[in-house]
């Protein structure tokens, strides 16, 4: 049987292009040498890679697409052998010498070299590789990957992660996972190579590297999870004692702790004017407050191990995280859930927050604005009001359980709510709150549930 080409994007309504059919990365190994030159010099190659990336072809494939943006591609091989490629956009497009049949497993070798650089969004805001005082750090949502390694760079490829970073001397480089060593030995000319290791899978957009004089400090949670943060130099960070805290509360509210590891990434301020889910190892733009640092934490529940599926469903990550924060200080002798979603029901009909239904935000730009995050979470209010107490704390821990290190769409969310629903009233209402909150336009009309 002959093959064909995976297809060049996995259809994503609002990312169609990102992503790569034909195949299920596995593994990603990753050795990069970053070289800035030094006295005021500029580097043109400062990036230089090699990926070596395991992967599962799901059809019997003639050639096969990997996103990257901006760097130089020099040799590819599959399972060995010279292959032949080409680039064009954000395409990397791999003819191996023979065809794959489904079901093998292969591995393609990319080395590539390059000045990786910022990746504007939709929304103006920016990802990819930024750099700021400390030194430089990648950041992936929803694209931004693709400015510092090869891969299938949609949420539904998640694939386990070696990374391997040499650095210049004096710099240390900070990724997500579990590190083989804090105190790597230099080399002779004194650059030193750092080695994470990501065990558990993971999706690209929640990889990270960070590069640059960042103080490490180490602890354990009270499960004995070890923690690994990594602070710019100035930064009061004191809030990240907290850590073992939030944890313990997320555990009693979500379940056990879904990765191996935990802890922090405080940049500079300057260097990104967002915080980031990056999975075990948060990304923050300054010393964050704990509301931001419950928010990131139940990411690791909500958005890293039960992902969406596309990125139209992200409000199941953003809503969440967001509810946690309303949680928390309900929890915490701050004001109820129930008062933070009357407030916020009583803005007017012409806000933001009623731009849009949160389970179909309109375009790119609308992935981080307040119908995903605020009305996300006023949708999880009412299913709490709706279920009662203890079926809701049965949702926050069976959802993320049900989907772990998998993927999730709406639908499936909606279909699981139900399940836990006593009753067939119960069950009609819910399905009128999924209308009223999470598919209509507009500001519903009562903030009663089911109405």
């Amino acid at each position: 049987m002959h093959g064909t080409p995976g297809a060049a994007g996995v259809l994503d309504p609002l990312f169609p292009r990102l992503g790569n059919g034909g195949y299920d990365v596995r593994h990603y190994d990753l050795a990069l040498d970053w070289a800035p030159a030094t006295s005021g010099e500029r580097a043109e190659q400062p990036l230089r890679g090699t990926a070596r990336i395991t992967s599962r072809a799901t059809q019997n494939l003639s050639a096969f697409n990997l996103d990257l943006k901006g760097l130089e591609v020099t040799s590819v091989t599959v399972d060995g052998r010279p292959a032949r490629y080409g680039q064009a956009g954000t395409e990397l497009t791999v003819r191996p010498e023979k065809e794959l049949d489904k079901g093998t497993t292969f591995r393609t070798t990319v080395e590539y070299a390059g000045r990786p650089g910022p990746l504007e969004d939709a929304d103006g805001s920016e990802e990819g590789w930024l750099t700021g005082k400390a030194g430089t750090v990648a950041l992936g949502e929803p694209s931004g990957a693709m400015t510092w390694f090869p891969g299938n760079h949609h949420p539904l490829d998640k694939a386990t992660y070696t990374l391997r970073a040499t650095v210049p001397k004096g710099q240390r480089a900070v990724s997500g996972g579990e590190p083989e060593t804090l105190e790597p030995k230099p080399r002779a000319d004194g650059r030193t190579t750092w080695t994470w290791n990501s065990r558990r899978p993971m999706a690209s957009f929640l990889t990270t590297l960070a590069i640059g004089r960042y103080e490490l400090s180490t602890g354990r949670a009270s499960s004995d999870l070890p923690l690994v943060n990594a602070v710019a130099p100035g930064e009061d960070a004191e809030v990240l004692e907290r850590l073992p805290e939030v944890l313990d509360w997320s555990v009693e509210r979500f379940g056990a702790y879904p990765f191996d590891s935990y802890g922090a990434l405080v940049l500079d301020p300057g260097t990104a004017g967002y915080a980031l889910e990056t999975q075990t190892r948060p990304v923050y733009p300054g010393a964050p407050g704990v509301g931001l640092v419950v928010h990131e934490t139940a990411h690791q529940w909500f958005g890293n191990s039960v992902t969406p599926r596309t990125w139209q469903d992200i409000w199941l990550s953003e809503g969440f995280a967001t509810y946690a924060e309303w949680l928390w200080e309900e929890d915490h002798d701050g004001p109820t859930a129930q008062s933070t979603f009357d407030r916020l029901y009583a803005t007017s009909e012409d806000a933001d927050l009623w731009a849009f239904p949160p389970a179909d935000p309109p375009g790119p730009d609308d992935l981080f604005s307040d119908p995903v995050y605020q009305r996300g979470a006023m949708t999880l209010h009412q299913v709490r009001r709706l279920l009662g107490e203890d079926r809701f704390a049965r949702l926050l821990t069976g959802w993320p359980k049900k989907h772990a290190y998998g993927h999730a769409r709406t639908a499936d969310f909606t279909a699981y709510a139900e399940s836990l629903a006593p009753d067939t009233a119960t069950r009609e209402a819910l399905t009128r709150t999924w209308a009223a909150w999470l598919r209509a336009e507009g500001k519903p009309d009562s903030a009663r549930p089911g109405r």
